[in-house]
């Protein structure tokens, strides 16, 4: 792999930005010193609790007696929708998702109370000793059974471009298929987990392992009828996110709030694996059909592409997630006719949230299997067909949503990964292998990835940040992002001391708090470094001025003349150390603290239309997959990825080779392992280690040669220029399920497009494989 040298500290002549440094937790990561909320000494007093949670996906609830639930040992107390002083309701939109369910359960696992005892086992054991008489009601599983019901979150939303219609009604060529796309779990390593503590005047302060302190402190506030500034939300650190803490870790606060509130003792809620993965929402699963027309060559003419997911049982964030889906169905390629229509179903499972890539990945699998349909039509290589549709200068750069791609020249990195994987040659050799073998068959694939950086909800683009000098010449940094793994901390501490010309050392990121930076998005989206980077700043940034003006006024020179360099202010031909300054532009009253705040430029989006510029940039990347099978089990193993992936210019090349690894790995799982698989009545299946296969070290390519883009450049003012880098690369991984899409179709000798759908188990490929057996020669 091309890894860059890792150095922990630069020079103090260098700047920070740029540097490869080491994750500013990863150490403490590595030797358990990293504190999370589990980690935090517990008071004498606090209570642990637990959800009592339904026996049904869809049932009234006719009667619920807790009598014994009360009565058990160690119980302090027991809560229901009864004692919430405020909302019922912990959604962050749509007002449909309540924190105990009252009267009506909605899926199995869905919570009805919550008990509150002296330690945590004694809270769990109670809650099984609850009466409840239930009347089961028929459930909404599936799509297909919500189809049928016309069970709908919203009504369908259709995006359009051209008159996709009579494109496919006259051109030369047209195929159409269906193909199935599984959901997936978070699965970090910390689950979700949430402590509160009442303070005076009927406040509460939470640690919350969330990506959204400000949602939680706006929804807890509600459920308790306090004002938002009578709570604080605190985060330190999450033991992985990936959207699964996005808005589901509002359950588990408010239920400790609630507790905290009423009983007047700090509250602690822990779920188990189980519970976690029964309660809290997953990637949105999928079923789409496409109707691709395309000439002679394989020019795509017109294409209408439809869209069905389960959303569950409330909205959560189902209408952007299924928006970013239509967003992404073009991938990179220009669609000159195209029709996308998406279908959002209400069933009775948990309600499915955001995930990274927040359904773009679904929606470019769908136009990646087109094309593979179009190249085994003509028995062309896959990558002639995407290099043909491909993005290029106007007119072909208007995507469906009518923005224009002003850089679609990035994709210019598919050759270059050509070149390197040796891709040419390697298929060959695997055409020729796959004759000479008639049990196991190989496969290749080449994709590209185009991602759009920004929340399409415009109003989320904005971040806060706040930055003090203290007299010794130390900085301290909060901004309103959260460091769930990924590293945004160490990157945005680089931008400070960069701005301060400072060593990296000298800046000290504090825990997310409500209080310090107000009113923030969520950490998600992609949008972390760019609009927290930028935020601090700023706001390092005003009291840079305010310093220059100090200096240049005490030693008669230009503003111009004063520059902060390797913990110097040089002022003319003066060189002074960076603390001195800070302490006399102390004793001088001199401001060394300030707020700074971004918004992200040039976004707008009519969603009643879906048209209009919902990003405000793209990120770009692709990988070559190879991958092997054996046709008599469907066992099948990655055996090298290469992938070249743009970031711009890099903030931090360890940070963002790690996301690109990392990234790569968890959608190849979601594309290969991770299978979710409810029962006829609801009830959850695969919800711990044992049935639920997350990609393990074993699973890794034989050889992965991950790569950043040397040429890597944004043509937006970001921060240095650099690009996100945190959902794009899991989309890289689509290059291995079109890879055991290429293998199992050498089963026919290339002549069918194989039923394969996602994950592509050894079970489906399997059945894939004898699918291909039965059919009849063409």
């Amino acid at each position: 792999m091309n890894v860059p040298k890792t150095k922990v500290t630069p020079a103090a002549t260098e700047s920070p930005v740029g540097a490869a440094i080491a994750h500013d937790s990863g150490l403490k990561h590595a030797n358990g010193a990293a504190i999370y909320i589990d980690d935090i000494p517990e008071p004498a007093d606090l209570l642990h609790l637990a959800f009592g949670t339904s026996a049904y996906a869809h049932a009234t609830i006719a009667e619920m007696d807790l009598t014994r639930v009360k009565a058990a040992p160690r119980v302090h107390a027991v809560f229901t929708a009864k004692d919430i002083v405020g909302l019922n309701d912990v959604s962050p939109i749509a007002g449909d998702d309540p924190l105990f369910a009252d009267g009506l359960a909605s899926y199995h696992g869905q919570a009805l109370f919550v008990v509150a005892a002296e330690d945590r086992d004694a809270a769990i054991a109670a809650t099984k000793l609850a009466d409840i008489t239930y009347a089961e009601l028929p459930p909404v599983l599936t799509i297909a059974d919500a189809r049928a019901a016309d069970s709908l979150i919203e009504p369908a939303q259709t995006m359009a471009r051209g008159d996709a219609d009579t494109a496919l009604a006259n051109a030369p060529h047209r195929l159409s298929g269906t193909l199935a796309i599984g959901g997936q779990d978070h699965f970090y390593l910390e689950g979700q987990i949430c402590q509160a503590t009442p303070n005076e005047d009927g406040g509460v302060h939470i640690f919350s392992s969330t990506q959204n302190p400000s949602e939680v402190q706006e929804i807890v506030a509600k459920v308790l009828d306090v004002p938002s500034h009578a709570v604080v939300v605190e985060v330190r650190r999450m033991g992985g996110g990936f959207g699964g803490k996005e808005t589901q870790s509002s359950l588990l606060a408010g239920a400790a709030a609630l507790v905290a509130k009423k009983t007047g003792r700090p509250a602690k809620l822990r779920l188990d694996r189980d519970a976690d993965m029964i309660m809290t929402g997953k990637r949105h699963d999928f079923e789409t059909e496409y109707d691709i027309g395309f000439d002679d060559n394989g020019k795509i003419e017109g294409i209408k592409i439809d869209l069905s997911s389960r959303c569950g049982y409330s909205a959560d964030l189902s209408l952007a997630i299924n928006d970013r889906a239509m967003f992404h169905a073009d991938n990179a390629y220009y669609l000159p006719n195209v029709t996308i229509t998406s279908h959002r179903y209400k069933t009775n499972t948990v309600s499915n949230t955001a995930f990274r890539g927040f359904g773009g990945p679904q929606g470019m699998m769908v136009i990646e299997r087109a094309i593979d349909d179009v190249a085994l039509h003509f028995g062309k290589d896959p990558l002639e067909i995407r290099t043909l549709n491909a993005y290029g200068p106007a007119p072909r750069n208007i995507t469906p949503y009518h923005q224009e791609v002003e850089d679609a020249d990035a994709l210019k990195m598919v050759p270059q990964l050509v070149e390197k994987a040796d891709y040419k040659k390697r298929r060959q050799y695997i055409r020729a292998f796959n004759k000479a073998n008639t049990i196991f068959k190989k496969g290749i694939a080449l994709t590209p990835v185009k991602f759009g950086i920004s929340f399409t909800t415009t109003h989320l683009n904005q971040a806060g940040a706040l930055v003090h000098i203290y007299k010794d010449g130390s900085v301290l940094l909060n901004h309103g992002g959260t460091e769930m793994g990924q590293g945004l901390f160490v990157k945005v501490a680089q931008i400070v001391a960069a701005e301060f010309g400072i060593d990296l050392a000298q800046v000290r990121t504090n825990a997310t708090v409500t209080d310090k930076v107000p009113n923030t998005s969520a950490t998600a989206a992609s949008s972390g470094s760019d609009i927290n980077g930028l935020a601090a700043q700023r706001a390092a940034r005003q009291i840079k001025e305010r310093l220059v003006d100090f200096v240049a006024e005490a030693n008669g020179c230009d503003r111009d003349a004063v520059h902060f360099v390797g913990n110097q202010v040089l002022a003319g031909g003066k060189q002074l150390a960076f603390k001195d300054v800070v302490h006399d532009a102390y004793l001088a009253r001199i401001s060394l603290s300030a707020n700074g705040f971004y918004k992200t430029p040039k976004i707008h989006y009519d969603r009643s239309q879906h048209r209009g510029r919902p990003f405000y940039y793209f990120a770009y990347g692709a990988a070559v997959s190879e991958v092997i099978i054996d046709t008599l089990t469907g066992e099948n193993r990655v055996l090298r990825t290469d992938i070249l992936h743009d970031v711009g210019a890099s903030l931090n090349p360890a940070i963002d080779l790690g996301q690109i690894e990392g990234g790569f790995v968890q959608g190849m799982g979601w594309l290969t392992t991770e299978e979710l698989f409810f029962d006829d009545s609801g009830v959850l299946k695969t919800h711990a280690p044992s049935t639920y296969k997350i990609p393990a070290c074993g699973d890794r390519p034989l050889e992965l040669n991950a790569e950043i883009w040397s040429e890597g450049h944004n043509v937006e003012e970001t921060i240095y220029r650099s690009k996100a880098v945190g959902e794009p690369p899991l989309m890289l991984a689509i290059s291995v399920f079109a890879a055991l899409t290429d293998a199992v179709a050498a089963v026919a000798d290339y002549k069918v497009m194989p039923r394969l759908d996602a994950p592509a188990t050894p079970e489906r490929i399997l059945a894939a494989v004898d699918d291909l057996h039965a059919a009849p020669a063409s």
